[in-house]
């Protein structure tokens, strides 16, 4: 019987070793020694953009420095070096630097052969929320992996906010580039449990499982570990703190309502022309935001950047700053909400729920029982102590 394997000599170290002082984690990426011997004599394929690194050198070098055959690159949002807007596409090419082919997965109408490739590999830094789309087009890639008999490769990364589950279930009738599988809006796994998860729990297609599914784990890792990034893993979240916000102000992405793209403040402020609030800034064209939300109009708002980290994670899943906005520019603008709410927020009740008045307490009991129902579904698949 086809199984998952799963290198757990690593997870089994880190308990031994717990109550030592905490270790630097060690990503999968980092360990050639592990993955280098299974890949050899396998052409290539891999998934991953400028997050897929060690030190100051990419993964894809490591692989082609131990003589790996990488025969393809296939990049997500953002493309390959992480230099695109939100949502746009971008064009298949060739890398610089290594000469390989590179495969643009968002946003393109290219199909995906792997009939040239053994195995394919993804190496990508993830923030755990359902609605980033890195882990939907790692399991498109499971499917396709699937259809042509092809073995998976994860070399796993922490995730930042892997502390805490939180959020309601994705409705399936709500499936989108922004919410692939049923799970929480913060899951709280890495790459390689979730990719374990849908195997398991038969999410891939018509529930079928690779031919091997390999997860290189990180050392010295739990899900209690602050783990910050070093490389920004999409241009508007450039900060620890926005991604510790970006479970709360991604919703604003279905309104007229500006969360900072196109400020030196993405995913940490929001507002707009006609809010009333102590902070101002005006959208502009910048870097990873070309045609922001109320580009050129001066916003009205909050600036939350001076919250502490811990309040953020503990309030986990925060509906009160798009309620707060709401209640200023939204009850009496037919514009306000858009569809894509409903694919973000997971439900289609929640809208509802919003016009009606209800508190953001009031709203996030309705998910505590999803939130312990995943809780106890995903059990099975933590390759981390939690």
């Amino acid at each position: 019987m086809k199984r998952l394997t799963v290198l757990m000599a690593a997870c089994l170290v880190f308990l031994a070793g717990c109550a030592c002082e905490p270790k630097e984690v060690v990503v999968g990426a980092a360990r050639p020694d592990v993955y280098v011997p299974l890949l050899q004599g396998k052409k290539i394929a891999i998934l991953s953009n400028q997050t897929g690194v060690v030190g100051d050198k990419h993964s894809v070098d490591i692989m082609l420095e131990n003589g790996l055959d990488v025969v393809r690159i296939y990049s997500p949002e953002h493309g390959f070096r992480g230099t695109a807007d939100a949502g746009e596409v971008v064009g298949s090419s060739v890398d610089e630097a290594t000469g390989v082919a590179i495969q643009s997965l968002y946003g393109s109408k290219e199909p995906v052969d792997l009939s040239d490739i053994d195995v394919v590999v993804v190496d990508i830094q993830d923030v755990g929320l359902r609605f980033y789309t890195y882990y939907v087009t790692m399991v498109r890639l499971m499917n396709k992996a699937i259809e042509y008999g092809k073995e998976f490769m994860i070399f796993d990364r922490p995730n930042p906010n892997g502390m805490y589950v939180d959020g309601p279930i994705l409705d399936m009738q709500y499936k989108s580039g922004v919410g692939g599988l049923p799970i929480t809006t913060v899951h709280g796994m890495t790459l390689g449990e979730l990719a374990t998860m849908a195997e398991g729990e038969g999410w891939l297609q018509n529930g079928a499982k690779l031919p091997k599914l390999t997860v290189i784990p990180c050392l010295n890792y739990t899900h209690q570990t602050r783990y910050e990034l070093t490389i920004a893993p999409s241009p508007n979240l450039p900060t620890m703190k926005s991604i510790y916000l970006y479970p709360s102000l991604c919703y604003f992405e279905a309104t007229p309502v500006s969360l900072g793209r196109g400020t030196d403040k993405p995913f940490l402020i929001y507002g707009h022309p006609e809010m009333e609030g102590p902070y101002q800034f005006t959208p502009d064209s910048t870097f990873g935001a070309k045609n922001p939300p109320q580009k050129g109009n001066l916003c009205h708002g909050f600036d939350l950047s001076g919250l502490d980290d811990e309040q953020i994670i503990a309030g986990g899943v925060n509906l009160e700053y798009f309620i707060e906005a709401y209640n200023q520019v939204g009850k009496d603008n037919p514009n306000f909400w858009r569809n894509s709410f409903e694919k973000l927020v997971g439900r289609g009740d929640i809208r509802q729920m919003i016009i009606d008045g209800k508190s953001a307490a009031e709203i996030k009991a309705t998910w505590a029982g999803d939130v312990a129902k995943f809780k106890e579904q995903r059990k099975p698949y933590l390759l981390y102590e939690e």
